[in-house]
């Protein structure tokens, strides 16, 4: 089964902040005035909606996940801090896995927190979210087909206070924990019931037999029936479950959620203020005037609101002027990549000239990305060339030129060195055939190289950037012809026989929940988020290898970034205005993963 996870996430949030569609009417309960309560916007026209934490795509979404289930549900192993994207052992709910000698199984052992209700989170809250995932994995967005947890996962075990288990074939320890150990939420036992009265038995179960499969898709159906309705979101059975720092205390039929400190977290970091507020708006321009006001803590604003950066790699410049005396911006890269997706599809019209790599190469040869990010964000993000993220530790791959700065003569050069000359405009194959100077196989005389564009019509500055391409590919005689569509239906646009060959995404692609950017989802013949049809028997070993040992990324990434499998487009930063007023432990409040841990600020 197809998953847009990534995709879906990423795309809401861009359309999100630039919607100006009236949605909600904002309610501001509380203020940067009041000491005991911190007061954080909501994406604009997104609030909570859904809060079983097993989620399919079409709720899983940062106002759903990040921002608010893991305020109360924590995932076994929790990424993210600050500004850094990576694990962070004391906020686990599990000690750190330990595998054996060739990696085919391991065993983590519970730390043994509790639930909010007073119950232990054990080895069997592990078993029951994954005996639910193994009866119904495409119901949860984070399946990745194939891959991981369930598809490797041959047998699970609770044994003592541990979880034991045991995979098909080796993988890579690092791979596995990051991308599928940090989907697992450990699930209280009194979710575990089909009715108010009946229990389900799905925790309890043997991982994989067909009684438990029965039983988990029943104790599903019964969770799901009320998990989108927001009225029940404070009962005692979803707050009883709750293991993180934070309780939903209120959540209004606008989007105003408040939260308070749970009492029986067991982590370090307890929460340091009465109440936390979440603040839904109609639209960016309304935040921003809330920001202004002085009226909430935390918000966001657009990159062109700030002094430019210059150069992009350097200071920020001033802040907007109306935030200037009582707020402080902050900078944050988000763990993902930018790119435009290609339709390689043998169905599409267009498909033999995208299988050319120096046609690729024109392509990203022609993409100004410093242009780009200077004229539509002031300066703030980062020029991409490969799948990793632009702050990849070192640890993961080395880093990286970019193969293809930008040049127009050499992207021109490219195509009439390959048998096209310029006629009206457009380039047209002269020269036909498949060796090394003509225009390539399926590529007959006349053959006119213009490719039609489709992207999300929801944002000036979104639309100011792919405008830039298109003229650069003018320049050199590819003629593009744009469509805007909705972002939720952008991520379907490439696939298969569609007429479009060239999709852009509001942000790309974000790693959050597979956090190894190791790209099995989205360049393996087999992926599932390879919505292009993108296939290379060297790229699936390249991938394969590094999912199955432990090898750090660089041969994948600098293939990827050689061979093109997607346009690469630059990364607009994310800015933050934080109050003044309040103080932090750890550091900007901007998180590459869009993770949100409030109780590490105070007054």
């Amino acid at each position: 089964m197809f998953s847009n996870r990534k995709y879906r996430l990423v795309t809401l949030i861009g359309a999100a902040l630039v919607s100006l569609v009236t949605i909600l009417t904002p309610v501001t309960e509380g203020s940067a005035a009041t000491p005991n309560t911190i007061t954080y916007a909501e994406i604009p026209g997104a609030s909570p909606n859904y809060i079983f934490p097993f989620a399919g795509c079409q709720y899983d979404t940062a106002n759903n996940i990040a921002q608010f289930q893991r305020l109360m549900y924590r995932p076994l192993y929790w990424f993210g801090l600050g500004s850094s994207a990576g694990e962070v052992p004391a906020l686990s709910l599990a000690t750190q896995p330990v595998f054996n000698r060739v990696d085919t199984a391991l065993r983590l052992t519970i730390k043994g927190w509790k639930f909010a209700n007073g119950e232990v989170v054990g080895p069997l809250a592990v078993m029951f979210f994954l005996n639910m995932y193994r009866a119904d994995p495409t119901s949860f967005c984070g399946f990745s087909q194939g891959f991981g947890i369930p598809d490797q996962l041959r047998a699970a075990k609770a044994v003592g206070n541990s979880v034991i288990m045991a995979f098909a074939k080796p993988v890579n320890p690092t791979w596995f924990l990051d991308n599928f150990l940090s989907q697992i939420t450990p699930m209280t036992s009194t979710w575990d019931r089909v009715s108010v009265t009946q229990p389900g038995r799905c925790a309890t179960g043997v991982y994989g037999a067909s009684t438990t499969i029965a039983a988990c898709k029943n104790v599903e159906a019964y969770l799901d029936s009320f998990a989108a309705k927001t009225a029940t979101f404070t009962n005692a059975m979803w707050q009883g479950g709750v293991d993180g720092p934070w309780r939903l205390k209120s959540l209004d039929a606008v989007g105003n959620a408040t939260f308070q400190p749970n009492t029986a977290y067991s982590g370090p970091q307890k929460a340091q203020v009465a109440f936390l507020k979440e603040v839904p708006f109609n639209s960016t321009d309304q935040e921003v005037s809330a920001l202004a006001s002085g009226s909430i803590d935390i918000g966001y604003i657009d990159p062109t609101a700030l002094g430019p950066r210059n150069p992009i790699g350097g200071a920020m410049g001033a802040n907007a002027a109306s935030l200037t005396s009582n707020y402080t911006a902050s900078m944050g890269s988000l763990w993902q990549f930018n790119e435009a997706i290609l339709n390689f599809n043998s169905s599409n019209t267009k498909a033999a000239a995208l299988a050319q790599l120096y046609i690729r190469q024109a392509l990203q040869l022609s993409i100004n990305q410093t242009a780009i990010l200077t004229s539509v964000a002031n300066g703030y993000g980062y020029t991409t060339s490969s799948p990793l993220p632009p702050t990849t530790p070192s640890t993961m791959s080395r880093p990286m030129a970019d193969p293809y700065p930008f040049s127009l003569v050499r992207a021109k050069a490219l195509l009439t060195s390959h048998g096209w000359a310029e006629t009206a405009g457009v380039m047209i194959c002269v020269d036909p055939g498949s060796n090394t100077n003509q225009c390539g196989a399926g590529i007959i005389a006349g053959y006119a190289l213009n490719f039609a564009m489709v992207w999300p019509g929801v944002s000036a500055q979104l639309n100011a950037e792919y405008q830039q391409e298109i003229a650069n590919w003018a320049q050199i005689g590819i003629v593009v012809t744009k469509s805007l569509d909705t972002p939720g239906n952008i991520v379907n646009d490439c696939s298969s026989a569609s007429p479009y060959q060239i999709c852009g995404l509001s942000n790309g692609w974000n790693y959050g929940g597979n956090y190894f950017a190791s790209g099995e989802q989205l360049f393996m013949t087999s992926g599932s988020a390879n919505l292009g049809s993108y296939s290379d028997v060297h790229m699936d070993a390249l991938i394969n290898q590094s999912i199955s040992r432990p090898v750090a990324l660089t041969n994948y990434a600098s293939y990827a970034a050689r061979i093109l499998p997607v346009i690469f487009e630059p990364q607009i930063a994310r800015i933050t205005e934080v109050h003044n007023t309040l103080k932090s432990s750890v550091g900007p409040v901007s998180s590459p993963l869009q993770t949100f841990t409030p109780e590490y600020l105070h007054f």
